[in-house]
C-alpha cells in the first residue's frame, strides 16, 4: 500500500514515527452493543504509545436525538484542542476492531477542516506484530487548532430524499446485506427494515483483504463496481448511525474519487420515519 498521511498508514509507518513530537495518534475505539467490549478499559489496559481516547458521543451533537451526529465547530475544536491535537500535527487514528470507528474520527477531521489517517488494520494489526503497547497516560497540553466546516462533505435527509428521487447522486449504504436487503431486523428498535430506494449495497467489510487491512488499487476498485457504482458519478454513504459510512469515504478517497459525501442520519433517522420510502429485497 501506499501510505498518505491523509488517508491511511501503515503499522510500519506509524512505527518509524512513533517518538515524533508533531505526532499525534488517537484510539477512537467504539463498539456495537451486541460486541460486549469497552473501548475506554481496553485502553486503559493497552494502547499505542502515546494514543489519547477519544469517545465519538463525546465528539458528537448532544442536542440531536440520532446517535453521534457530527457536533458543531466550536464542540470539535474544543474536544480537540484538550486532546493536545492542533494545526500542523500529523494525526493517526485507529480502533481496537481494525477498520471500524477510527474511519468516523477521520471523516469529522476532513469535516473540519483537517487532516488525519487511519491506521491500517489498528490495534490487532499493531499488535499482532509484536509493536509496543502501554498503560501509560499521555501529557496532554491545549493547541490551537483551526477549523472550517466543508458542508460538500455532509448529506441531510432532504438532500439525500432529493437524491433518491432524482439520480444526481449514487446512494451507497455499507451495512450487511441481509440488513440492506431487510431480511434482518434492525439493531435499535423501532426502525423499519429495508433500504433507501435505489440504494447499492457495498458492505464495509468487504472492502478489508484476509488480514484486515483495507484493499488497494484494482481490488479496491472492483469490490465498488461489483456492486453497479460508476466511480465517476458522485456517491452519498450511509449505514446504520454514520460510523461504517464513513469507511466506504476512507475507500473512495483512496481510490481518487472526490464527489463523495455522508448521510450523517443515516438508517437511523431514514428507517425511523414512516414517510419516506424504503425497499426490501
Amino acid at each position: 500500500m501506499i501510505d498518505d498521511p491523509a488517508t491511511l498508514v501503515s503499522t510500519r509507518w506509524l512505527a518509524q514515527r512513533l517518538t515524533s513530537p508533531d505526532l499525534r495518534i488517537l484510539d477512537a475505539s467504539w463498539y456495537l452493543p451486541d460486541m460486549n467490549r469497552d473501548p475506554f478499559e481496553e485502553y486503559g489496559q493497552a494502547h499505542i504509545p502515546g494514543a489519547r481516547f477519544v469517545d465519538l458521543d463525546n465528539v458528537s451533537d448532544g442536542r440531536s436525538a440520532l446517535p453521534h451526529m457530527a457536533p458543531p465547530v466550536e464542540k470539535f475544536m474544543s474536544r480537540m484542542r484538550k486532546m493536545g491535537v492542533g494545526d500542523g500535527h500529523i494525526v493517526v487514528i485507529y480502533d481496537g476492531y481494525g477498520i471500524f470507528s477510527a474511519a468516523r474520527l477521520w471523516w469529522l477531521f476532513r469535516l473540519f477542516g483537517q487532516r488525519a489517517a487511519v491506521l491500517d488494520g489498528g490495534l490487532p494489526k499493531w499488535r499482532a506484530e509484536g509493536r509496543l503497547v502501554t498503560s501509560d497516560l499521555p501529557n496532554i497540553r491545549d493547541r490551537h487548532m483551526t477549523v472550517t466546516r466543508n458542508p460538500d462533505l455532509m448529506r441531510d435527509v432532504t438532500q439525500v430524499a432529493q437524491a433518491a428521487k432524482l439520480g444526481h447522486a449514487q446512494i451507497v449504504d455499507a451495512r450487511a446485506a441481509p440488513r440492506f436487503r431487510g431480511d434482518e431486523a434492525e439493531p435499535r428498535a423501532g426502525l423499519r427494515a429495508g433500504h433507501i430506494p435505489g440504494s447499492k449495497n457495498v458492505p464495509w467489510k468487504t472492502l478489508f483483504a484476509a488480514d484486515g487491512t483495507m484493499k488497494d488499487g484494482a481490488d479496491l476498485a472492483q469490490v465498488f463496481i461489483a456492486a453497479g457504482v460508476d466511480l465517476d458519478k458522485p456517491v452519498i454513504t450511509s449505514c446504520g448511525s454514520g460510523v461504517t459510512a464513513a469507511i466506504v469515504n476512507l475507500g473512495l478517497t483512496r481510490l481518487g474519487h472526490g464527489d463523495h459525501s455522508l448521510y450523517d442520519g443515516s438508517w437511523a433517522e431514514w428507517g425511523m420515519y414512516p414517510d419516506l420510502k424504503i425497499e426490501r429485497g
